[in-house]
């Protein structure tokens, strides 16, 4: 099958072509024709598998065939927890638009608010933006959502880690009830399932790999070792096997400071990337990645989604993450688009509850080995109070991760909102969403 096949445009068709795609991936297969017609879509697709493209295609072509000739109402909204993964989605807006009269935009925390103020005042078509930032315009009066005919979740249940639910929900109640929603995701939780059910109507389910799977080029290796020797072992694997592009992966800020230094110290290039730095660090740095003009990334779990490093070769977690779905998002960053990768972890004895974990939900044992002169020693008992803790009673109560970002940018990580409506389902949540044709005139 090809993208003309699945009834794309001619002009999106050449768009696709040039980035030097033949064959649509089969999340792209599933969804783009259900898109077409209008459908309400929950998708879940391995990361790395072309979601992107799938949900971005399909929306540009109902812009061009519906727009207004002279009014450019904002009609297509796009949220992402990351500025990153903003960044991404709409660097392929763009690219996918150059054949077809459609403005696009991006908006995201961490940078002046002018120039976005500037860029939605002479109207876009289509949005790309992060919940706190596109809430904080929209409370500027900068822009409106009284037109939006589609909604795209993308990454929606790291979304919901975040805390921007909240969010989500308010941006939603200034929507019309009649639109398009399509809820794309590496993986669902019950608790994304039941976000779902408030805002997709009779959406169609597309899932083209088992949830909580990865890229089956992708190897994995964990090294048991102290806790105190991680550093000095990454520095040794870097070195001697003489790794050029590594993302690693640390829990908290603090920590990737702290490796970042060392890295460096030992003569290795390295940036960090995490909630605390500002947009321009954080752009710098993946830019500098992406060129090779340092090695080394160290970035928290904020980095595991919208990060789209071609043939990345190599992925540490020099901490396991304490929720073992993360475990996929991290490792998502390899093995992309059917290239080869190599996930390592370092485990010391206190985290082997987290390996367990990670190992239940990927359904395999990850191969475990010791290298010499990192024989482990530590007996510290495996500790759970990252996500645990007690209640008032004695009893132990689940705790939102902080992804590595605990008190990070109001962008990354919002504040607590009172919520806009009353009960659990959201303003504008219980009408029809399908589209019926083009606009009408009215609305303009």
């Amino acid at each position: 099958m090809t993208f003309k096949d699945l009834g794309l445009s001619p002009a999106l068709v050449k768009a696709v072509e040039e980035k030097g795609y033949t064959k649509p991936s089969p999340i792209q297969e599933k969804a783009i024709p259900h898109i077409l017609e209008g459908k309400d879509i929950l998708a879940s697709a391995q990361t790395g598998t072309g979601k992107t493209a799938g949900f971005t295609l399909p929306v540009l072509q109902y812009l061009s065939e519906t727009k207004h000739p002279k009014y450019r109402p904002l009609r297509a909204l796009v949220l992402t927890p990351t500025r990153e993964l903003a960044a991404q989605v709409y660097d392929n807006v763009r690219e996918y638009s150059k054949y077809v009269n459609i403005k696009s935009a991006v908006v995201f925390g961490g940078v002046n608010a002018k120039p976005q103020i500037a860029t939605l005042k002479n109207g876009v078509d289509i949005l790309v933006a992060t919940p706190g930032r596109l809430l904080d315009l929209h409370d500027r009066k900068a822009v409106s959502f009284k037109r939006v005919d589609v909604l795209i979740l993308d990454e929606a249940d790291r979304m919901l880690d975040m805390g921007f639910v909240r969010d989500i929900n308010k941006i939603i109640s200034f929507m019309p009830e009649k639109r398009q929603n399509l809820m794309f995701s590496a993986t669902f939780s019950n608790d994304i399932k039941k976000l779902a059910a408030t805002i997709l109507r009779n959406p169609v389910s597309v899932e083209t790999a088992p949830q909580n799977s990865t890229a089956k080029k992708v190897t994995h290796k964990v090294y048991k070792v102290d806790k105190k020797q991680k550093t000095e072992l990454a520095i040794k694997l870097i070195k001697d096997n003489n790794w050029t592009q590594v993302l690693v992966f640390t829990r908290t800020k603090h920590g990737a400071n702290k490796l970042t230094e060392k890295l460096i110290k030992a003569g290795i290039s390295a940036a960090a990337i995490h909630g605390n730095k500002s947009q321009g660090a954080r752009t710098k740095a993946l830019k500098n990645f992406k060129d090779n003009s340092i090695k080394i990334l160290v970035a928290t779990d904020i980095a595991a989604r919208g990060l789209d490093i071609p043939l990345l070769p190599h992925v540490i977690n020099f901490e396991l993450p304490n929720v073992p779905e993360d475990y996929v998002h991290r490792i998502g960053r390899t093995g992309r688009a059917g290239a080869a990768g190599e996930a390592i972890s370092f485990v010391c004895s206190e985290e082997v509850e987290y390996q367990s974990e990670i190992e239940k939900i990927l359904k395999e044992k990850l191969n475990s080995s010791v290298l010499e002169g990192f024989e482990p020693t530590d007996t510290a008992p495996p500790k759970r109070a990252a996500t645990q803790s007690k209640g008032s009673f004695g009893k132990k109560k689940k705790q939102r991760p902080s992804n590595g970002n605990p008190g990070g940018s109001t962008d990354d990580k919002r504040p607590k909102r009172k919520p806009h409506f009353k009960g659990n389902k959201p303003a504008g949540a219980t009408s029809g969403r399908g589209r019926t044709g083009a606009p009408k005139k009215k609305r303009y």
